[in-house]
């Protein structure tokens, strides 16, 4: 079973994905901070893929949130999430970028793409 951490500020937001992921067949813990969210990554918990919206409350962005955990799982899935208009990052082969408002039809494709779901 593939391991699912999301960092997303917005309670109802966060509540739809985890369940969502829960029910694509991933082990799921959410977070309200990338500081929350960072800890545990440091902690060593196991994690495959990491979900995170872009512009969380906190000190940290979850692009910040995103190269740490890559940083310390080299591995590691990302997805970020946003609804902004904050300018792209290049991307990792293992990571992308999806705005808000998503279809989750469009998040299970992207869990396929990245080898974190059945075709």
């Amino acid at each position: 079973m593939y391991h699912a951490l999301v960092a997303e500020d917005e309670v109802l937001i966060r509540e739809i994905l985890c369940d969502e992921l829960t029910d694509a067949g991933l082990e799921v813990q959410a977070f309200a901070s990338a500081e929350e969210a960072l800890a545990l990554i440091e902690g060593g918990a196991p994690i495959d893929l990491l979900f995170t919206d872009i512009n969380l409350s906190g000190a940290m962005t979850g692009w910040d949130l995103g190269l740490k955990a890559i940083a310390i799982h080299p591995g590691l899935r990302v997805i970020y999430a946003t609804g902004g208009s904050e300018p792209p990052r290049a991307l990792s082969p293992l990571e992308r970028r999806i705005m808000k408002p998503f279809r989750f039809t469009a998040i299970v494709e992207m869990l396929q793409d990245l080898g974190l779901a059945a075709a």
